[in-house]
């Protein structure tokens, strides 16, 4: 097979298999707890898996360089907040990020709307950086980061006041090279985070080529909250 033939098999497809029986056996405002027997091949014995459907989410890479930069030498940065994560008990730091939980909102306007909400930015410009399932084996959610460049500071009267864990949130922009170090050197913990980074850092080595549109195909899960 040639490498050109290979490349074009190199992309994941919509697959399903039979489910035999599902019940519901918890739910909450941002997800259920499915029980199901699922039958891989016919003929074979059903299988049973549990499933977390959740809500689908986005993230947003905040990116400065040149003359926005707070840098001496006009460096790229980007914006962080640090947030507490009660099931992992920590504070991660983490690139602007939220759910897809308003019906018929396309995912650059949340992704625009949580940055707003977040760090009380805006953006002129959004391409898709990379996309990915949070954790496949269990869960439904299925992510996007996006890159939003043109960063301006949001006027007062339209900022969102922020509370619970997000009340503590403090936008704090970094050198760009200084958190893809942070990354690869295991301080970093957040996918969306760590994912966004070094899709980003691989993209701007190659002069932004590939750099998909804001509304790119996705692969969203069909099972969803949203």
């Amino acid at each position: 097979m040639s490498q050109e033939a290979g490349s074009e098999r190199l992309h994941d497809v919509r697959d399903s298999r039979q489910v035999s029986s599902s019940e519901q056996v918890w739910a909450g405002p941002i997800l259920t707890v499915e029980d199901e027997r699922i039958v891989l091949a016919p003929g074979t014995e059903a299988v049973r898996r549990q499933t977390v459907t959740h809500h689908d989410a986005v993230s947003v890479l905040a990116w400065r360089e040149g003359e926005d930069s707070s840098q001496d030498d006009g460096a790229p940065e980007v914006l962080m907040v640090r947030q507490y994560r009660h099931p992992v008990r920590a504070g991660l730091w983490e690139i602007p990020a939220g759910l897809l939980d308003v019906v018929g909102e396309a995912p650059v306007v949340a992704a625009a709307r949580e940055l707003a909400e977040e760090t009380d930015h805006e953006a002129r410009t959004w391409h898709t950086l990379v996309d990915y399932y949070a954790s496949p084996g269990f869960t439904t959610e299925g992510c996007r980061s996006f890159l939003a460049r043109g960063l301006s500071v949001l006027p007062v009267e339209q900022r969102v006041p922020r509370e619970a864990e997000e009340a503590e949130l403090v936008p704090t922009w970094f050198r760009f090279d200084d958190v893809v170090a942070a990354v690869l050197g295991g301080r970093l913990h957040n996918p969306a985070t760590c994912m966004a980074v070094l899709a980003a850092d691989r993209l701007r080595a190659r002069g932004w080529e590939g750099l998909r549109e804001a509304d790119a195909p996705w692969l969203r899960s069909p099972v969803s909250l949203s």
